[in-house]
């Protein structure tokens, strides 16, 4: 009833004896195996011991018999059916009073089922480490005290460090890292083995090729079903080309950026130049006129006269665009009062009014009565106004006969609307014209209508233009109604 298989040897290793559970395991007994000129010994290995395994067996045993040794030792047997069988077999001899040996007693194990699982699992393991040998990341764990327990080889390869032990590979590798680096990474690995907490950081390491590169650290702990943490396992991965493309990325950005500070610029100076050439083109226009009333006999003073006060608020506008300008760098806000918009357009149809009469130019304009009052810089709005009327003017330059400019302002709901219309030939490019730089005159700069629709928008309103049918195109800006003005008329409404 033992649960193996017994058996017995001579003094001289010759079989005499198979218990019941080996004779049903190789189907045969110890009379079985005579053969003649074979002893029975060797007949027996021969028939039930693995081919491959025979001779190593058989030697094995012969170097027992003759020392007088234990034996012991893994072999494949043959079982009944032909498949054989991993077995642990050992035997130990039996001693008289004088020491000599007269038996030899033996136990074979049927272990092939644990070799088959063992087989297994080192085929498991290999695949595993064939895995994390493959991965493009380098692997290691810490026992939880963080003592360096496990190095992946991809991690010993790239440190050139494949002949230290753990313990030395563990130092070497700390004197890798980046001395800028070094202190926060001890610092870093300190705080986790003290807390418990996972970490995740960057730091520049030395590889053996000896240059430094960009690595990103993780390590997180395991932990039992206490809590308690029973390992460390983390990963470094390879991030320079990463770090490095965001490097370039980050000076990239500042290039643009300062190209971009650059265009800003230029763009600022074409809106100043823009800006200041009209006014300062009034006042030659206008100084031209008054030395010709001056210069006829006789001197025509009252025209003149009036002529001079044109040329002072043409240079009073450009010193606001001046003050405007300054007030920008200066990051202040410009002053924003409330006033009747009707005002100001009356006031740039007579800053206007000579430049149109030069170009035949009739102007009419039509403003609501009891409009409410806007909030506006008013130095800003009359450049708006002066800026779309001055371009209606030059777009009639090609009509014959009938120039007419309207400007005309109501209020619409919650806004008071403004509209300058004009009889030329129509707007080619509606949705394009406000860009900054675009335009479609051989002489312009292409910044008016950008500066008036940022103007406008500045002050809460929109800005757009549509053509008229069938000749013409007629700008449209609106500006929100004051808030206080607009309650107080409700109220009293």
């Amino acid at each position: 009833m033992v649960p193996g298989h017994l058996w017995r040897l001579t003094p001289d290793g010759e079989p005499t004896y198979f218990n019941k559970q080996m004779m049903d395991f190789l189907g045969l007994g110890v009379g079985d195996t005579d053969k003649p000129d074979m002893s029975r010994r060797g007949a027996l290995v021969q028939a039930i011991v693995h081919p491959d395994d025979a001779a190593d067996m058989a030697d094995a045993l012969e170097h027992c018999l003759v020392t007088g040794k234990c034996f012991s030792m893994l072999y494949r047997l043959r079982r009944a059916d032909g498949v054989y069988r991993w077995m642990s077999s050992r035997a130990e001899p039996m001693r008289d009073d004088d020491g000599r040996i007269v038996q030899w007693y033996g136990l074979c194990h049927d272990i092939d089922d644990q070799m088959h699982a063992e087989e297994a699992l080192r085929r498991s393991e290999r695949k595993l480490q064939q895995l994390i040998d493959a991965l493009p990341v380098h692997i290691w764990s810490w026992t939880p005290e963080g003592e360096l327990s496990y190095v992946s080889k991809r991690l010993v390869d790239h440190l050139g460090l494949s002949d230290a032990n753990l313990e030395d590979f563990a130092s070497a590798a700390q004197e890798l890292v980046h001395p800028e680096d070094a202190l926060e990474v001890q610092r870093t690995v300190a705080n986790s083995i003290e807390t418990g907490k996972a970490f995740v950081m960057r730091y520049r390491r030395l590889g053996k090729d000896g240059a430094y590169r960009w690595m990103e650290g993780r390590c997180e702990p395991q932990r039992d079903q206490d809590g308690r943490i029973v390992q460390w396992y983390g990963v470094s991965l390879d991030v320079d080309d990463g770090v490095r493309a965001q490097e370039e990325l980050r000076l990239a950005q500042e290039n643009l950026a300062r190209a971009s500070q650059a265009a800003s610029l230029a763009e600022l100076s074409a809106s100043i130049a823009h800006e200041v050439t009209q006014p300062l083109t009034a006042v030659i226009t206008s100084s031209n006129v008054c030395q010709r009333w001056l210069t006829t006999e006789p001197p025509n003073i009252e025209r003149a006269q009036k002529t001079v006060e044109r040329i002072t608020r043409a240079a009073n506008a450009a010193a606001d665009v001046v003050s405007r300008v300054r007030a920008l760098f200066r990051q202040s806000v410009g002053t924003r009062d409330p006033m009747a918009l009707g005002s100001l357009v009356v006031e740039a149809r007579d800053l206007m009014a000579e430049e149109a009469a030069r170009r035949r130019v009739r102007m009419e304009v039509e403003v609501e009565s009891d409009l409410a009052p806007v909030t506006v810089d008013r130095v800003q709005i009359q450049q708006v106004l002066i800026n779309l009327a001055r371009n209606g003017l030059e777009a009639m330059e090609s009509v014959a006969s009938d120039r007419v400019l309207r400007m005309r302002v109501r209020r619409l709901g919650e806004v008071v609307q403004t509209e300058i219309s004009d009889r030329g030939p129509g707007i080619d490019f509606p949705d394009r014209i406000f860009e900054p730089f675009f335009t479609t005159k051989g002489h312009g700069m292409g910044m008016g209508l950008a500066i008036c629709r940022s103007i406008v928008e500045s002050h809460g309103g929109q800005l757009w233009a549509e053509n008229n049918d069938p000749l013409g195109a007629t700008f449209i800006f609106t500006l929100p109604v004051d808030a206080a003005t607009a309650r107080f008329s409700h109220d009293g409404e």
